[in-house]
């Protein structure tokens, strides 16, 4: 009998070398997608962010290296003391290995901080601002889908390539849009074009008419919008109907646009805005076979942030699966030494910075007329390569750099 029990051991032991190597702790590997469940950025993460990851966790079949996968779920608020309360008792007490999504660039600095001292990981998606592969880099966060330097490569150069060279800043008041509105300014400045004013808006406006008539008095060619959610889309309205594009007198270039905001807003009111994004759903093959998935479950096409989610975790739950372990400094390796190849990134990678290198998209959107079908909203207009789109290693601020 004793045989028989040896014998069984060092079979199943062959049978399974991986699971006898594995580390993973508590016997769970426990995601939380800390998000804006309720309030501006909600259509942009919430539950569509909730969605593809667990969409992901599915697809990639529930369990790693034999352990489940689990997903919990908290709305920040869009306030900062919530977030770091949250991401706090999510890492001590409900054991979380990774936290996702993160929209709201101010929570997301906060958060990735929280995750370096309790040497955990975050994965941001829905935020934008640079800085957080700049001076508030960390080793333990990753900055995957967009940021603001990118997004100001992307629109600045294009506009500033047709002649569009003056521009007027209305710039939503927090961390987001003041990187935003710096990096776009760099660009527009190293492209020979000029700065002629700005103004910042509280993120919770309803009313931007008197920021609008500064920007419409200014004259110049560009009145770039450095901001996101409804009061956006609110913006953008507005700047409608001050008549700001009328004859063309001045263009409106939406920093960052997400299709969602263009199927609130309509063709009509949207068409002609030239932005920069990391994903389009009707790209190709590979990138309609995953919107059509998220479409049969959330009602609408998946956005930049969406995919960015999706891609991401499988990413992380990869890394888990190579190194044969949930340790965060190990994953964090194995993330970076890892390529990532699917339908949102070809060839990505993430570089020491923690920042994700991939293709940048400038897309216009389309007239009415032009678009064929539910959903048919951008044209190409350009592929950044991802070491053109990012700032380069050789003008970081982060700490982590080696220079």
């Amino acid at each position: 009998m004793k045989k028989m029990t040896l014998a069984l051991a060092a079979g199943l032991a062959m049978a399974s070398p991986a699971y006898a190597q594995t580390k993973i702790s508590d016997d769970v590997v426990k995601i939380g997608v800390l998000t804006d469940m309720s309030g501006q950025f909600s259509h942009e993460a919430g539950d569509g962010s909730v969605t593809a990851v667990k969409m992901a966790i599915e697809d990639f079949g529930g369990t790693v290296l034999g352990k489940p996968i689990e997903v919990i779920v908290a709305d920040h608020q869009n306030r900062n003391e919530v977030a770091i309360a949250k991401a706090r008792e999510w890492y001590d007490v409900g054991k979380v290995d990774m936290i996702a999504n993160l929209i709201n660039s101010s929570i997301a600095l906060a958060v990735t901080n929280v995750a370096q001292e309790k040497n955990r990981i975050a994965i941001v998606n829905g935020s934008g601002s640079s800085r957080l592969t700049g001076d508030s880099c960390t080793p333990n966060s990753i900055h995957y889908a967009y940021d603001t330097y990118a997004l100001g490569q992307g629109t600045g150069k294009a506009l500033i390539k047709e002649g569009l060279n003056s521009w007027y800043f209305l710039t939503a008041d927090y961390a987001f849009g003041h990187a935003l509105e710096a990096d776009t300014a760099g660009v527009v400045k190293a492209n020979g074009g000029s700065v002629v004013g700005a103004i910042r808006y509280p993120i919770d406006t309803a009313d931007h008419s008197s920021f609008l008539l500064q920007a419409q008095a200014s004259k110049a060619k560009v009145v770039a919008i450095a901001g996101s959610g409804t009061t956006f889309i609110n913006a953008v309205k507005s700047a409608k109907d001050f008549g700001l594009t009328d004859g063309g007198k001045q263009t409106i270039a939406g920093l960052l646009v997400w299709i969602t905001d263009i199927d609130s807003m309509g063709l009509t009111a949207a068409q002609g805005l030239v932005l920069t994004n990391g994903f389009y759903w009707d790209r190709d093959e590979e990138t309609r076979a995953f919107s059509k998935k998220f479409f049969a479950k959330m009602k609408r096409m998946p956005h930049m942030g969406d995919a960015g989610d999706y891609s991401s975790t499988i990413h992380y739950l990869n890394a888990i699966k190579a190194a044969g372990t949930d340790d965060a400094k190990t994953v964090m390796a194995k993330m970076r030494e890892m390529p990532v190849n699917d339908f949102f990134a070809k060839n990505g990678r993430v570089r020491e910075d923690g920042r994700f290198i991939h293709d940048m998209y400038v897309y216009e959107v389309k007239k009415p007329s032009e678009s064929k079908y539910a959903w048919d909203y951008y044209k190409l207009r350009a592929v950044i390569p991802g070491d053109e789109a990012f700032r380069p290693l050789s003008e970081s601020k982060c700490p982590l750099v080696k220079k």
